[in-house]
Order: C-alpha cells, then structure tokens, then sequence
C-alpha cells in the first residue's frame, strides 16, 4: 500500500527527480574547502531557529529593549546558550561566507558559466554582513549605540545620497525608537527574506551548472 502511496505522490510531485538533481547528480573530486557554502546555509538556518526563540522574549523598545536581554541572559532557562550561539554563529557566518568568497575566487570558480553564481554570492555576502550590522544594535547598550551611530554616520557619507541613507537607516538625524524599530524590522524579516530568495536562486544555478573542479596545474 505504501509503495502505491509513494509511486501515486511521485507521479504528481516527482521525488525521484528531486533525489537525482539534489543527491545523486555527478560531481568532481572535491574537498572540505567546497563544504563552506552548506557551512554557511546551516548557520543561516540555525540563526533563524536561535532568532525565532529570542523574539519570544526580546523588545525592540528603547525602554525595555536592555532589560529584556538581560532577562534572556539570566531569567530565561538556557537563554544564555541560546543567545550565545545566534551571537557567535552571527559572527562564524560572516567568515565562512567571506573564506567560502576566496576559496570561488582561488579556484576561479566564477568564470563561466558560473558568473551569475557568483554575483549572487556577493550578495549574499553583503545581506549577511546588513544581518550583523542590523542585530549589533538590539540589545541597545552603550557599545551598540555608538557603534551603529558611527556606522550609519559612515553610511551618509556616500556621495549624492548619503544623507538620503542617513536618515533611511535612523528615521530621523540620530537614532532613536523608530532607529531601533527600523533595525529589528530588516533583522528578522527584510534582509532574512532576502537572504532566503538569494539562498534558493544560489543553490538553483550550483544544481543547474554543478560544483567546479579543483584547478590543476595545466588550468
């Protein structure tokens, strides 16, 4: 009965395709340096499963965002561990994308037909760096706040319309509550929405063009 179930789904939604395209396509002699793409997808996954538990407790209010941290940390069993992997994962998945960009470049694995591929990676490069600018400020303390003031200050000093970025990222000429509404806005549903479209259109073109040899001396 089972397999009649599986072979009636299969005809509908094709399976055995999915097994073919996803697991069982062919692919050059590799090694652990290839691995740092599907490093980077599980620290994205594992940082939207640490994010949706500390929403359950976070405030992105001026007033109780500090404290609601804090609780986090010390009121909330196993807060601290779950906040210290979103924290640190944060940080190991801006350096596996950026090692994951210099191992394509190394390998010249950009060239074609993966050129698309690769601009699509630095953009997933730059959304994941927009994540950690954009979570740096939520706990709202004092390191946070002036470090995303000199950020954003850099931020307005891109010619023509930097002011425009300015007051786009703050709400207004400094930050204030509807910077740090702004902020938890892009970080738990703009840039991860983002990430997401960029993440599915990336693992498209790898399936479509395969995983690049390692270059040997005659390339």
């Amino acid at each position: 009965m089972w397999k009649n179930i599986y072979l009636w789904l299969d005809e509908r939604i094709g399976f055995n395709d999915f097994y073919k395209n996803l697991l069982d396509r062919p692919e050059p002699k590799t090694s652990w340096w290839n691995t740092l793409g599907s490093a980077s997808m599980f620290l994205f996954v594992l940082q939207g499963l640490t994010g949706i538990f500390l929403t359950v407790y976070y405030t992105p209010s001026p007033d109780h965002a500090y404290d609601s941290v804090n609780y986090i940390m010390e009121g909330v069993a196993f807060g601290w561990l779950i906040r210290g992997i979103h924290h640190w994962g944060a940080t190991l998945m801006v350096i596996l994308v950026f090692v994951h960009m210099l191992r394509v470049f190394y390998t010249a694995s950009f060239k074609y037909p993966r050129e698309l591929t690769w601009l699509i990676g630095i953009g997933l490069f730059l959304t994941t760096l927009g994540m950690g600018f954009t979570g740096y400020l939520l706990p709202w303390n004092q390191k946070a706040f002036w470090a995303t003031t000199v950020g954003t200050q850099i931020a307005g000093t891109a010619p023509y319309i930097g002011e425009f970025i300015l007051k786009a990222l703050r709400g207004g000429p400094d930050l204030s509550a509807l910077t740090l509404q702004r902020f938890f806005s892009a970080h738990i549903w703009i840039i991860p929405a983002i990430l997401a479209a960029l993440i599915g259109v990336h693992l498209f073109l790898i399936i479509k063009h395969g995983e690049s040899h390692w270059p040997k001396k005659e390339d």
